[in-house]
């Protein structure tokens, strides 16, 4: 019973993490620093549309995991790619670059 159990608790680590448990990957800002205002406003967007469409379906690949691991002990998301954790990391340091760099440049402040 206690290998059982041990067994389960291996599995359900290797299932797609939760769209927020995911740390941001760091990226350089340096990439953003010739950008306008307006465009950092704009790529602050698009990233956050990005992020969102992309959390959705990592939620999608943590749901099936799952319920691979309840019905055959598999992450059948998580085995087969659907686990998206690094490009939502990606996604989160980008954003976080814009925000500094849009801080940096007194952004929406005025």
């Amino acid at each position: 019973m206690n290998y059982v159990v041990f067994a389960s608790v291996l599995l359900a680590g290797a299932c797609a993490k939760s769209p927020e448990s995911i740390q941001a990957s760091y990226i350089s800002e340096v990439t953003y620093q010739s950008w306008s205002c307006l465009q950092l406003g704009e790529e602050s967007q698009r990233l956050s549309a990005a992020l969102a469409t992309a959390s959705t379906q990592q939620e999608r690949a943590r749901g099936n995991d799952v319920v691979g691991v309840i019905l055959i002990g598999l992450p059948v998301s998580s085995l087969s790619g659907d686990n998206i954790a690094p490009e939502i990391a990606r996604l989160k340091g980008e954003q976080e670059a814009v925000r500094r760099t849009m801080i940096g440049k007194n952004c929406g402040q005025g």
